[in-house]
């Protein structure tokens, strides 16, 4: 009879150690999480990010050494608060860990995200499980040049918004804040995650663009007309048919008198204004006693 019990005895022990090697190893990924929205350079240089294939990402992938599967695994164990004394300038995006170097390639052409100066923003933060900490929200400086590597002196000292212990909503960290209203062109929302629960602490950065503020139009001149309007600017009155308007210097009588907006209107045929028919009217009447005192004139003679 063949005996195979101590061999059994080993190999499930080793079996029961390795799963719990497994368990423990796979425990910790579960804080794990990095912003969607706006994207993250790491998320969308992922193979599940839908950028991947950008100029940018295939730059940075190549300065990997290989694609950022771990996209939610980018964190520093015991910073305390103290991350600009730990994480050197241009080496702010990868939090200065070599697997993840290719995030702080200066490029102008990152996948962006197009946000409003002065707006509302409501930050995106995937993660799989909820986790105790802070997040800090920084976005570079009005002349941020992204074509330059990032330093800590491009961001402010302080955040512009922060969030302790978020609720953990459908997979993801919602945290809502008003972005600085002075901000244009291309600059990099910088987001820190302080874990409370764990050493760790989560570094991302996600590229933005906000467009250049619209110009106001000068206000309208008031188009009430001038008390004496000039012949250049007035204009004429609307009048009926073989009828000439007024001159342009004369003030409608809408305006005059505040009740009647009939314009006044001359007869072209009778002469040069309302006077005309009485002078025609005159010269006949003068005709007519011209011709009586020469009738009488000669029945005298005969």
């Amino acid at each position: 009879m063949t005996r195979i019990t101590p061999h059994l005895r080993v190999t499930g022990a080793a079996v029961a150690a390795c799963a719990l090697l497994s368990l423990w190893a796979a425990g910790p990924a579960l804080a794990h999480g990095a912003p969607t929205d706006p994207v993250s350079r790491v998320y969308a240089c992922s193979p599940g990010g839908g950028s991947s294939s950008t100029a940018a990402c295939r730059a940075a992938i190549a300065a990997n050494g290989g694609p950022f599967t771990a996209w939610d695994n980018l964190r520093v164990a015991g910073v305390g608060g103290r991350d600009r004394q730990l994480i050197r300038d241009g080496r702010l995006c990868s939090g200065g860990l070599p697997g993840y170097k290719g995030l702080d390639l200066a490029r102008t052409d990152w996948p962006a995200t197009r946000l409003t100066p002065g707006g509302r923003l409501t930050l995106t933060y995937a993660s799989t499980i909820a986790h105790e900490g802070t997040f800090e929200l920084y976005l570079t400086e009005p002349g941020y040049d992204p074509a330059k590597p990032l330093k800590w002196s491009d961001l402010p000292a302080r955040p512009f918004a922060t969030a302790q212990d978020p609720a953990l909503t459908n997979g993801a960290y919602h945290i809502g804040a008003t972005l600085p209203a002075d901000r244009t062109g291309h600059h990099v929302l910088y987001t820190i995650w302080r874990n409370s629960s764990t050493p760790d602490t989560y570094y991302s950065c996600s590229d933005v663009v906000f467009p250049a503020a619209a110009k106001t139009s000068a206000p309208a001149k008031s188009s009430a007309p001038a008390k004496s309007a000039t012949k250049e600017h007035a204009t004429p009155a609307p009048a009926p048919s073989k009828s000439a308007a007024e001159p342009s210097s004369a003030v409608p009588r809408a305006e005059a008198t505040g009740v009647d907006s009939t314009p006044v209107a001359s007869d072209a045929d009778a002469g040069s204004g309302p006077s005309a028919p009485l002078m025609a009217g005159g010269a006949a009447a003068v005709l007519v006693l011209t011709g009586g005192a020469a009738l009488a004139l000669r029945l005298r003679q005969r």
